[in-house]
């Protein structure tokens, strides 16, 4: 083991991480600011050096990347694994290191017990997100059961103390909340069988004094498309960790002799200039390392979704009618929502039966498909395949289809059930199906595949836990549908925001942020998202006026002036438009397509939250460019607004500012917004001095272009 190195570091132009090999299994040692050469992981290690203290440990036992039993380690335990003699006290002795430039993998083996521990951390290239995963191998005769292995358990720095959670529930998603870290364990579960709406699976920590544009962070989210939980512990010995990993159900995985568990991955990024710096670095790895197709290589389509328009009164000829009245507006794709399929009238019957239904559509969805691609607009369509109505064909059929655990009734749950994809036979049923009405339609290029429900009772056939091998199955059938009809796009909603992580969007390219199209909730659910996610995967829509879930009255431009920040659409029955509205919408459209080439590719900064105003910008990698927002959500407490201070600009530059948006404000008096704009200010007097707002009512948003001159 001589020969093994006693640290191995990654380094790249944004940060550094140092593991500590000393010891019988790897630890993380720093990870941060980038260090020079000069400062080494033996130099790291002698400053940390810990005395023994009363009552405590000789040397106390390392919080490794997978702690375990057989370590000594008191606090939570990276792997929890239990056979017939003493695998649950497993210890594992590292045998190999191998560093390939920013790709380290840390094998460990307990030859006493049969296991194989590796551990696998990427450095990206371009940003400071790192990725985690670690695999059990049984190399033994006999079967052991698993209950849990982490991706990984991350030491934070000692001057972290808080994190900045994400919760929520259904329409209103993203939610965060600051905590002080606490001698204890802050943990969340999710058993709800997607990712969820009020657990999402990523954290932030951080010392006290960070803000939005100033400060360190730590950023942490977990690639699980399903049950997974973290941990954020702060140890008696006073050391603090972070800890992922996929949930599993008693008895779900069982390793026999050569099989393996892997753990979901783990994505951490680290940010130097606040809150917002620690975003542009997961937006520039999901960039360069997730997504399909870039701002340059195809701009995100406008949508008209027909959901809140119509929802299931399907009509060909009124259908038709809604695209003459969203073309004009600059409309770019069409999507056709739920209610198409057989049976489907309401959302009581039909799913899992997905041909057209012929009462509804007579010559199929042809004739509605040429009229919409002949009016210039791309064509998409909404499946939901994982589910099932007890009142369909497929239902009927087979029952033993669905999950479900025996002498258990099913928990009622949107008239709906959850079928197995561990079944090899669903998962052929569901590929032909949809690829089918593919086949059938060769112009449809785009699916919004929903999923709109809990699983409750996720047992198979053989009445074994399911959950761990649905999500691959999931994500296998996705991958095959876009592999046989190359091009075509996919979109992940989950009743809204239940189901967006990095897991799932390895295979899918647009998330439906949230159901609640109401611009004033939209504004706090989309600045939550926009902390680990880019604003081209956030789907963001124009409701109708009269909010469907909030009953919210809010005017066409705000509501514009929201959805133009993620990837623009529409949801309403455009019928409803007056033509003051109609205008304004086309207006927004327009203006969308002029800087989404910017919002799609450019750095994000979030200004602080004084819960007044929700206040943010986009700023081109060059620094020639940019469009901010000022959102007035709340009357000001004070007869003036403040001034607005910009954000990434380059100080040594001037800009000329042009308020874009609204084209018309109604003021009770001339504001310096009437004699400001057009005119050119450096980039220092906009950032460190800032300009004067006018009094604005509440519902209100203002929208800056900056160009560099």
């Amino acid at each position: 083991m001589s020969s093994l190195p006693q640290f191995v570091r990654l380094d790249n132009a944004y940060t550094t991480i140092i593991f500590d090999c000393q010891g019988r299994s790897p630890s993380l040692l720093y990870m941060g600011e980038p260090l020079s050469t000069a400062t080494d992981g033996a130099m790291l290690s002698l400053l940390s050096t810990r005395q023994e203290a009363k009552c405590a440990p000789v040397v106390e036992p390392p919080v490794s990347l997978v702690p375990t039993h057989g370590e000594g380690i008191t606090s939570a335990p990276g792997l929890e694994v239990f056979g017939q003699q003493d695998e649950w006290s497993a210890g594992f002795q590292t045998t190999a290191i191998e560093q390939q430039g920013l790709k380290v993998t840390f094998i460990g083996e307990d030859e006493h017990r049969n296991m194989l521990l590796v551990t696998q951390v990427v450095l990206d290239e371009n940003s400071s997100v790192a990725t985690y995963k670690s695999t059990l191998t049984n190399t033994g005769s006999q079967a052991v059961n698993l209950a849990y292995l982490n991706a990984a358990s991350l030491t934070l720095p000692m001057n972290v103390t808080k994190i900045k959670t994400f919760e929520g529930r259904w329409s209103n998603e993203f939610q965060t909340a600051d905590h002080d870290l606490f001698f204890g364990s802050y943990v969340r579960e999710n058993r709800r069988g997607k990712t969820s709406h009020d657990t999402f699976p990523g954290l932030i920590a951080f010392p006290q004094g960070t803000s939005e544009l100033a400060g360190e962070c730590f950023g942490f989210h977990l690639g699980a498309s399903a049950n997974h939980k973290l941990r954020a512990e702060v140890m008696a010995d006073g050391r603090s960790y972070v800890q992922f990993g996929e949930l599993l159900f008693p008895g779900e995985v069982q390793l026999a002799a050569g099989e393996s568990y892997s753990s979901p991955v783990l994505y951490s990024g680290f940010g130097c200039e606040g809150f917002s710096s620690l975003s542009q670095q997961f937006h520039n790895y999901i960039r360069s390392n997730v997504l399909k197709h870039n701002a340059d290589s195809k701009p995100r389509p406008v949508h008209y979704n027909t959901w809140e328009g119509i929802y299931f009164d399907h009509d060909v000829d009124t259908l038709k009618a809604l695209a003459d009245k969203v073309a004009p507006l600059g409309v770019e794709r069409f999507v056709l929502d739920d209610g198409w399929f057989k049976g489907r009238r309401s959302d009581k019957a039909g799913l899992g039966d997905w041909t057209v239904d012929e009462s509804i559509y007579p010559e199929g969805l042809g004739p509605l498909i040429d009229h919409v691609t002949g009016l210039g607009m791309e064509f998409g369509i909404w499946f939901e395949p994982e589910m099932v109505n007890p009142d369909s064909d497929l239902y009927r059929a087979h029952p033993q289809w669905a999950l479900q655990t025996k002498n258990n009734p099913h928990v009622p749950f949107r008239n709906q059930l959850v079928l197995d994809l561990t079944n090899p036979d669903v998962v052929e049923y569901l590929y032909k199906v949809i690829t089918d009405v593919l086949s059938t339609y060769p112009k449809i290029s785009y699916i919004k595949w929903d999923m709109n429900r809990d699983v409750n009772h996720p047992g198979n056939l053989k009445g074994k836990p399911a959950m761990h091998g649905q999500i691959p199955a999931l994500y296998q059938l996705i991958q095959r549908v876009k592999d046989a009809h190359p091009g075509i796009e996919i979109e992940s909603c989950c009743s809204g925001g239940g189901r967006v992580d990095l897991g799932i969007l390895q295979h899918t390219d647009r998330f439906w942020t949230s159901d609640s199209n109401d611009a004033l909730d939209r504004l706090r659910i989309q600045r939550g998202f926009s902390y680990f996610f880019p604003s081209e995967v956030m789907g963001a829509h124009v409701g109708p006026r009269d909010c469907h879930i909030t009953g919210r009255n809010i005017p066409i431009e705000m509501r514009a002036a929201v959805a133009m920040f993620g990837h623009m659409g529409i949801e309403m029955d455009p019928r409803e438009l007056t033509e003051q509205e109609t205008g304004a919408l086309k207006d927004a459209i327009t203006l969308y397509k002029s800087f989404r080439h910017l919002t799609h590719s450019g750095d994000l900064f979030r200004m602080d939250d004084d819960k007044l105003n929700v206040k943010f910008g986009y700023v081109s990698k060059d620094k020639s460019e940019a469009v901010f927002a000022y959102n007035s959500v709340v009357e000001t407490p004070k007869t003036t607004p403040l001034r607005f201070l910009f954000a990434g600009l380059d100080s040594a530059k001037s800009y000329r500012i042009t308020r874009v948006w609204p084209e018309k404000l109604k003021e009770y008096s001339p504001s310096i917004l009437q004699t400001a704009d057009g005119k050119v200010f450096t980039g220092e007097a906009l950032m460190k001095f800032g300009l004067q707002m006018p009094v604005l009512f509440p519902q209100t948003a203002l929208i800056y272009k900056l160009d560099a001159v």
